[in-house]
C-alpha cells in the first residue's frame, strides 16, 4: 500500500486525507494518507523518517513550508519563487524534490469559476503580503493576468514583496480603488473571524471576490463582499486543486476529476455543520 502524509501544526482538522482518498478511489489505487502533528524542532527528523521507511510523497502545511524549503535537496522554479514548499517528492538515494502547488490550485479554481481562458487580461487586487500571497503571484502572472496590486496592513511588507519580483506587472498600493476585476484575500483574517474593510465601490467593481480560507459558512469578508460583488468563492477549490497537482507529481500521469472531488468535499464539509 502506498503511503502519503501531511505535516502540520495544527493538523487534526486537515481535509487532505479525504481528498487523497478520493483521488485513490478515482484511479483504483489503494493508498494510506495520514496526518503528522510535528514541531519545528522535530520536523526534519519526522520527514526523514517517513521517506526512509518508503513514503511515497508528502504535503506540508502551516507553519512548516519554509522549513521544508530549507530541507529539500532539489527545488522547483515555482517553489523557489514562492520561497516555500508544500509538496515533497522522493527522488531516491535520500534526495527530495520540493515543489509548491498552491498557486496552481488557485489558478485552477479561478479558471473553474470564470472559464479556462478568463484570467487573461484581468486586474487582480491581492490582499496580504505573506507566504500565501507570495506562493500565488507567479502562477497568476503565468495565467495571463495583466496586473497584480498588493495591499497589506504593513505597506513596507507589500513594497518588499514587489521589489522581490521586479516585474512591472506587480505593484503595491496604499489603499484599494474601484478598478480591479478580481480580489483575492491571502491574509489570515478569516481564520480569526476578522473583517477586511474594503469600500463598497471597490467590491462592486469586482467580477469575483475570492477568500483563500474555507469553511461550511462564508467568512465575514465574503459575507460583506456578497452584498456588492457579482460572485464570491472560498478557498476549498484551491485546496482540492493544489492537492491534485501534488498527487500528479507523486503518481505521474494520474488522471483526476478534481470537480468530482470538490463536490464530494463540499458535501462532507456541509454535513459537519
Amino acid at each position: 500500500m502506498m503511503q502519503f502524509i501531511v505535516f502540520g501544526n495544527p493538523i487534526e482538522h486537515s481535509l487532505s486525507p479525504l481528498i487523497h482518498a478520493d483521488f485513490g478511489r478515482q484511479i483504483g489505487v489503494n493508498l494510506q494518507y495520514s496526518r503528522s502533528l510535528t514541531s519545528s524542532a522535530q520536523f526534519n527528523r519526522a520527514v526523514a523518517e517517513f521517506f526512509r521507511t518508503g513514503g511515497g510523497g508528502a504535503n506540508v502545511t502551516v507553519p512548516f513550508k519554509q522549513h521544508a524549503y530549507a530541507q529539500v535537496t532539489h527545488v522547483s522554479a515555482r517553489a523557489e519563487r514562492a520561497g516555500a514548499v508544500n509538496t515533497l517528492v522522493p527522488l531516491g538515494a535520500g534526495q527530495l524534490l520540493g515543489d509548491n502547488t498552491d498557486g496552481l490550485g488557485l489558478v485552477w479554481d479561478l479558471q473553474r469559476l470564470l472559464g479556462a481562458s478568463q484570467l487573461t487580461g484581468k486586474r487582480v487586487l491581492l490582499l496580504g503580503a505573506g507566504g500565501a500571497a507570495r506562493g500565488v503571484i507567479q502562477p497568476l502572472l503565468d495565467a495571463g493576468v495583466t496586473t497584480i496590486t498588493v495591499i497589506n496592513r504593513s505597506p513596507e511588507r507589500a513594497q518588499q514583496l514587489v521589489q522581490l519580483w521586479q516585474s512591472p506587472q506587480l505593484v503595491w498600493a496604499p489603499a484599494a480603488t474601484p478598478e480591479y476585476d478580481l480580489i483575492v484575500n491571502a491574509t489570515s483574517a478569516s481564520l480569526s473571524g476578522d473583517k477586511l474593510v474594503l469600500g463598497a465601490d471597490v467590491l462592486d467593481a469586482a467580477e469575483l471576490v475570492y477568500d483563500m480560507m474555507y469553511g461550511a459558512k462564508p467568512s465575514p469578508f465574503l459575507e460583506q463582499a456578497g452584498q456588492y460583488t457579482q460572485m464570491t468563492a472560498d478557498g476549498l477549490g484551491m485546496l482540492v486543486g493544489q492537492a491534485g497537482f501534488a498527487f500528479k507529481l507523486w503518481l505521474d500521469g494520474a488522471e483526476l476529476n478534481l470537480n468530482e472531488t470538490l463536490e464530494r468535499l463540499r458535501a462532507e464539509l456541509n454535513r459537519g455543520t
